[in-house]
């Protein structure tokens, strides 16, 4: 067996990268996904790279099943299990307002409605000393209200549980002696082992609500490469941008949530640190959406917790943005002025020039009118466009707006490209990063056709489309590691600390990683485990996460000089300041077991074709240039804008002025004229 497959499993298409070890070439190609069995596109997309799916030695994908269900809210039905008197903190929730001047602002709605959330007695203090014994007749109770009512799923959140889960592990005990295998058991200690109730407990509500989905959809894939004789074990994207086997994320549902458009930014680092780079900006512009992540110090940017559609989490996961700009955000007119999206026109009908029946103009329509896509070879040739409805689609908004129609075509590309900027911003120059000290990595279908224009908007001097742009999330999944996220809640001040007893912790962890990813399959001599530890200042509310070198260091002379050094620089990175001499407290160990996987950064590239190229007028700032338009295998060497460069999964622009070389790895490397 000899085929390492990944497989980014998205709304419209099924995108597939196959790195061959004998060979060490990559190949990647796209099958229409299908929503009423993925599976079916799944061995579609396997069946365009793959002669023999016996010969596969490694299969990973990425999903959105948990994310679906959760933005459409079509997850499970969930019954939450609180303790006594804690039956509102859920609903409560926290009092603080995201969007402090929306005055028609409102918290998101709970995913569990309160007439579904029960009280079971039972109390532990805050060291996590039993002070009332679990009342196991209301968790029975709770539990046959669960089965005879249908309920999908159980969430258990008990005060204090992150300090001794005893109490949530006996009642996960009586709940499945109750409801047997049909029903989810979630504990919250075992989703997030962490303070702060409210968040632990939305953490937990949502693995029950979307948990039930993705259990079925891992099973059934499962399911069909066994029926099919295929013995590889199939691995799951986590949204902390490492892998896991299915049989865990079945366990571990949440793990999953992001685990699509996490790829690209796992690329992302790979593409870095091809290229000797420490820092990139990975954009990932598709037909609906565009997501921007960072690789920071040749890292993904990864968070102990985030908020997904309003609602916290607890757990690890990679900063992403995501906003409505896509090739098939739709412009309109308001007020007077030019908008485009969020809304999009989607693969159905989808843009006017794709001749399902859309008639207003998208963001795709204007790049055709300014003849910068082939519409003869668009997606590799699996579609041929009308050049004839989208400049239809852009006059009849141009006279709307009484304007010159080439000239509207470009202010919807501008529009769309100021609002992607804006969203680059958003995670960098909001967070005290100058986006000038990043390479911007293009991907995504439309990523390349509007990277050059967005990096000018920031000052970028350097844009990088990867190989298989299209296909690129699917290829960083192939480069991620194997991860396991422990933590240890480890409530301590400066004065209080004892070192060496925080080393024998972490050592503890270290073992359970360690152990966690033999489970998983990983070679001893490929496993490493990672420390940090969770700290702030006495009398504030947040931390911020500071690295340690190994397990050993706590134990060591000067430790607590050194990580005070060391966190008054993150605060200052951070928010701009710090205060060295307040003291320090310590709230949380974390650990993070990696298991590495051969890289498929050594993959062979393929000679490059006979240069066969044609020209087309194509618009850029308002006047016609002559542009070549090239195939991507043929490119070679340094090739000067205007050109246009097609392939199977997307289209790169390169604007007059700007220069692009193809580097020993076969990435595009666009030097911008700012």
């Amino acid at each position: 067996m000899s085929y390492r497959v990944a497989m980014d499993i998205g709304g419209t298409f099924t995108d597939v990268v196959c790195y061959d070890e004998r060979s060490g070439t990559v190949t990647a190609s796209k099958a229409p996904t299908t929503p009423g069995d993925l599976a079916e596109g799944v061995f579609a997309a396997l069946g365009r790279v793959v002669d023999d799916p016996a010969g596969i030695s490694f299969f990973v994908h990425g999903t959105t099943q948990g994310l679906n269900a959760l933005l459409e809210r079509k997850g499970a039905r969930v019954l939450l299990l609180a303790g006594q008197g804690g039956r509102d903190v859920y609903q409560i929730a926290r009092g603080n307002r995201d969007r402090m001047f929306d005055l028609r602002y409102r918290k998101p709605a709970p995913l569990v409605p309160r007439q579904d959330i029960m009280e079971v007695g039972g109390r532990l203090d805050y060291l996590g000393r039993e002070l009332v014994p679990l009342d196991e007749e209301s968790v029975r109770a709770a539990g046959r209200r669960a089965r005879e009512e249908g309920f999908d799923a159980v969430a258990v959140c008990l005060l204090f549980s992150y300090a001794n889960p005893a109490h949530e592990l006996r009642a996960g005990e009586l709940l499945r002696e109750e409801l047997g295998d049909d029903v989810l058991v979630v504990l919250s200690h075992e989703v997030a082992r962490e303070w702060r109730e409210y968040e632990r407990t939305s953490s937990a509500v949502l693995e029950a609500y979307t948990g039930p989905v993705v259990r079925r959809y891992l099973a059934r894939i499962e399911r069909r490469f066994a029926e099919r004789g295929l013995a590889v074990p199939v691995h799951v994207m986590q949204s902390s941008g490492g892998l896991v086997n299915a049989s865990y994320a079945m366990r571990r549902p949440l793990q999953t949530l992001l685990s699509g458009p996490v790829g690209g930014t796992m690329g992302g680092v790979a593409a870095a640190r091809l290229m000797g780079r420490e820092n990139a900006i990975c954009i990932d512009m598709g037909g609906t959406s565009f997501d921007v992540s960072l690789v920071v110090n040749g890292r993904p940017d990864v968070s102990a917790e985030a908020r997904i559609e309003g609602y916290p989490v607890l757990m690890p996961i990679v900063n992403l943005h995501t906003i409505g700009a896509g090739g098939g955000s739709i412009a309109y007119a308001e007020a007077g002025a030019l908008r485009v999206g969020p809304e999009s026109a989607g693969a159905v009908p989808g843009p006017a020039c794709y001749g399902r029946g859309g008639a207003r103009a998208t963001v795709t329509d204007a790049n055709v009118v300014l003849g910068r896509v082939d519409p003869a070879w668009f997606a590799g040739g699996l579609m041929t466009l009308d050049v004839e409805a989208a400049g239809t689609a852009v006059v009849t908004l141009a006279d709307e707006l009484d304007m010159d129609p080439l000239l509207l075509a470009e202010g919807i590309c501008d529009v769309a490209n100021a609002k992607m900027a804006q969203a680059i911003r958003t995670l960098t120059v909001e967070h005290g990063i100058e986006p000038r000290e990043f390479a911007l990595v293009a991907f995504g279908g439309a990523g390349a056709m509007h990277a050059v224009f967005i990096a000018r908007e920031l000052g970028i001097s350097e844009v990088v489309v990867p190989r298989f742009p299209g296909a690129f999330s699917a290829w960083g999944m192939l480069e991620a590691d194997v991860r396991r996220d422990l933590t240890h809640p480890y409530f301590r001040s400066q004065d209080t600390l004892d070192g060496p007893d925080m080393s024998r912790n972490f050592g503890t962890l270290e073992e359970e990683a360690l152990a966690a990813l033999s489970a998983q399959g990983v070679p001893e001599e490929r496993r490493r485990v990672e420390h940090a530890v969770d700290m702030r200042y006495e009398g504030q509310d947040y931390t911020l996460t500071i690295p340690l070198r190994d397990a050993a260091e706590p134990a060591e002379p000067g430790f607590l000089e050194t990580i005070a050094a060391r966190y008054a620089e993150a605060h200052t990175s951070r928010y701009g300041h710090a205060t060295p001499e307040a003291p320090v407290e310590f709230v949380m160990l974390r650990s993070t077991g990696l298991g590495s996987f051969p890289r498929t950064a050594a993959a062979t590239r393929e000679a490059p074709e006979e240069r066969a190229a044609y020209v087309r007028d194509v618009i850029f700032d308002g006047a016609v240039h002559s542009t070549p338009v090239l195939r991507r295998s043929s490119l070679d060497g340094e090739l000067a804008g205007p050109a246009i460069v097609v392939e199977e999964t997307a289209t790169t622009v390169i604007p007059p002025g700007c220069v692009a070389t193809v580097d020993p790895n076969g990435f595009l490397i666009v030097k911008v004229n700012l």
